[in-house]
């Protein structure tokens, strides 16, 4: 299975603030799946981040695969906006990142169930402890 991180539990992982984040991260780091993000969620987690948290990051993402955006998930995130801007007030980044994830058949990992409403993609409710 290939687990795309959204940019939230990558901010609580480098942050370290939130204990059950960090443990399924740790849990994570020790299991087989594929870990990876969007080109996006970089841009996302970058444009927010103190200097002081450069070196960590960088690290974070080195850890991850980094997937970009191409004509057919930019396609399917423009599919997504068009049916649920109005409804859900579907954001581009969260569009792209949704897109990203159901392209790759991937699973996603975010603290935001509320922003991604598309059927075809699969969130991720971390590890049972």
């Amino acid at each position: 299975m290939n687990l795309l991180i959204d940019s939230d539990i990558l901010i609580e992982v480098s942050r370290g603030r939130n204990e059950s984040v960090i443990r399924n991260w740790k849990d994570l780091a020790d299991s087989s799946l594929a870990l990876s993000c969007s080109a996006v969620t970089v841009a996302e987690v970058w444009q927010g981040a103190l200097p002081s948290e450069h070196a960590i990051l960088d690290r974070l993402f080195s850890a991850l695969l980094c997937l970009p955006v191409d004509q057919t998930i930019a396609r399917l995130a423009g599919d997504y906006l068009r049916h649920y801007r109005r409804s859900h007030g579907l954001e581009l980044g969260d569009a792209l990142i949704a897109a990203t994830t159901a392209v790759h058949g991937a699973t996603l990992w975010t603290r935001n169930h509320k922003h991604y409403p598309m059927r075809d993609v699969r969130l991720w409710e971390g590890a049972a402890h």
